[in-house]
């Protein structure tokens, strides 16, 4: 086998020169750009990182707010059942005191209504028994009636009290006349009888007058000078209404 030194050097001549192509044309724009790659990936890397980062930071904040929005809500909610707690039981203090309002006027307006029953009840008795007592008093002759009366005024006149009784006959001093006001006239007898047994207690001095006045309906009026002893029926009656009024007024 023949060796040859100029193909040996051509060759190598050949290889070396191939080897600087590659390293200028190939070698080192892939290695630029497996740097260039690299360093991209590096950045795309931090970029991520911080990406990463910032996720966090925003999931922290979210969190955060879900915390707060979750806190919120249940002071929220427990505001919300104090008010509804509250408003219920002012609906509740509010209906009892209605209740307890609306029971108060019902138990007025019975007791008024009562009170009104039973004093229309007593004004009706009252009438009844004045109508009643009227039509008997009128079948008694007069002349028993008028008997009645005169001891009636003879026993009041004696019961006085000295004082009382000196300050009624001091009216007559000046010769005043005593005015008799009966409910129908007396009769001359009776008249005549009256006169004696009044001058017996006010003085012989004392002129007596008659008079007849229907409204007294049954008994007597005596009109001093200056005062009126009632001894009528019509009197008692105005008592009476006057006493059932008085018990009628509101306290």
């Amino acid at each position: 086998m023949h060796f040859s030194w100029s193909t040996l050097l051509l060759q190598t001549v050949n290889f070396a020169v191939l080897v600087w192509l590659l390293r200028r044309f190939l070698y080192k724009p892939v290695l630029r750009m497996v740097d260039a790659r690299r360093a991209e990936i590096d950045k795309q890397y931090v970029d991520a990182k911080a990406v990463e980062a910032e996720a966090a930071a925003h999931l922290g904040d979210i969190e955060a707010k879900r915390a707060g929005i979750a806190a919120e809500r249940e002071q929220v909610l427990k505001a919300a059942a104090a008010q509804a707690e509250e408003a219920a039981k002012a609906r509740h203090d509010r209906a009892e005191r209605e209740t307890a309002t609306f029971l108060d006027d019902a138990r007025k307006t019975l007791a008024a209504e009562r009170e009104q029953a039973l004093a229309e009840a007593r004004r009706s008795a009252l009438d009844l028994g004045a109508a009643v007592a009227t039509r008997l008093l009128s079948e008694i002759p007069l002349a028993l009636r008028a008997e009645a009366w005169i001891e009636r005024i003879e026993q009041h006149l004696a019961g006085l009290p000295p004082a009382e009784r000196n300050g009624l006959l001091g009216q007559f001093a000046d010769g005043a006349p005593l005015t008799v006001v009966s409910a129908a006239p007396f009769p001359p007898e009776t008249a005549e009888l009256w006169r004696n047994r009044l001058k017996r207690s006010f003085g012989d001095h004392v002129g007596v007058a008659f008079e007849a006045d229907p409204a007294l309906v049954a008994g007597v009026e005596l009109h001093l000078p200056t005062a009126i002893l009632r001894f009528s029926f019509a009197s008692a009656l105005e008592s009476l209404r006057a006493e059932i009024e008085a018990d009628d007024k509101p306290r």
